[in-house]
């Protein structure tokens, strides 16, 4: 008889801690997407990248630099809260640290002018983006965010709510952490 209440006990267990999961599942499922470049996603940096006043050569680098840091985002999630229909996912991120080299780079372009000037003696932005580029291609630096994902109970399933903004830029590895 204890076997028995010790199994049901176990089983009760097991399956509030897999309700409790669901709401992480759709968090799972919605950064999965990142790591193995799900249509959607390429097709939403294809985006970004055309409202971006690119080179040709500029826009690949830019897309080979989010594939690879979509390839090596690494997630954990954290805790889980519940109110009813709603949950809250604290997830723990990994990214290469893009902000990081942005900045370097503008920073070196402070002091450095002189070696993004065309054939005219001319400051060139487009000499300066491929010098940012490089710099974030060559990134080893990663940087942790904490990000707290909304999910919501529709017709019986978790589904994501959409990220904000500074969810998005973390993910990027392009949040402004200096302001923090």
């Amino acid at each position: 008889m204890k076997k028995v209440f010790l199994v049901l006990i176990t089983i009760i267990l097991v399956c509030s801690g897999c309700a409790k999961d669901q709401a992480a599942e759709a968090v799972r499922h919605y950064l999965d997407k990142f790591n193995n470049h799900d249509t959607e996603v390429l097709i939403e940096l294809n985006e970004l990248v055309k409202e971006e006043q690119l080179t040709d050569h500029q826009s690949e680098l830019y897309k080979e630099i989010m594939k690879k840091q979509y390839t090596d985002l690494r997630y954990v999630i954290v805790d889980e809260k519940y109110n009813g229909d709603e949950a809250t996912v604290i997830t723990k991120v990994s990214v290469y640290d893009l902000f990081g080299v942005q900045k370097e780079a503008n920073d070196y372009l402070q002091t450095h002018q002189q070696e993004f000037l065309n054939e005219n003696k001319e400051y060139d932005e487009n000499l300066f983006l491929n010098y940012k580029l490089e710099q974030m291609k060559n990134v080893k630096q990663k940087v942790d965010y904490t990000i707290e994902f909304n999910v919501t109970k529709e017709n019986g399933k978790w589904v994501l709510n959409n990220p904000n903004k500074e969810a998005l830029e973390k993910i990027h590895g392009i949040y402004d952490y200096t302001n923090d």
